[in-house]
């Protein structure tokens, strides 16, 4: 499970560009296999009062916080690569908005995670596959 947290100021994003930032978000999930109900976005909006960068408010900046359960990356040039294209999904929601952004991954142990009482499938597996065909959790 790919999650997005994305703390955000006020009126940063319209409703219609959160739903194509998570389309966004999404279609590159289910791109690599993952069901797309995998993939939660949560946008987060956080009032200058309470949002500060170097110990000062700030009203232009975007910090995503991507966890990753269903899938982890040891290889340091895979995980250099993936960094750049989740960067690159930001992108347009951040840097070309005029945004200032960070973000970073976090990887969480697999056997911590559960969906709707099920332990997820393999990564792979016929499934998996059935999830992501399906896109729901499914007995198996």
């Amino acid at each position: 499970m790919p999650l997005w947290h994305i703390h955000h100021p006020p009126n940063t994003y319209s409703d219609k560009d959160k739903q194509d930032f998570a389309r966004d978000i999404t279609e590159f999930y289910t791109g690599v296999g993952l069901p797309a109900f995998y993939v939660v976005v949560l946008f987060i909006e956080v009032p200058e009062t309470s949002f500060f960068v170097g110990g000062e408010p700030t009203r232009d900046t975007v910090r995503i916080v991507v966890e990753h359960l269903a899938r982890h990356l040891d290889d340091p040039d895979l995980r250099t690569r993936s960094t750049r294209k989740l960067d690159s999904i930001m992108t347009p929601y951040t840097r070309d908005r005029g945004l200032h952004w960070e973000f970073h991954t976090h990887e969480s142990p697999r056997d911590l995670w559960m969906i709707a009482g099920l332990i997820p499938p393999g990564p792979g597996t016929e499934a998996e596959k059935t999830w992501a065909r399906e896109n729901k959790p499914l007995p198996y």
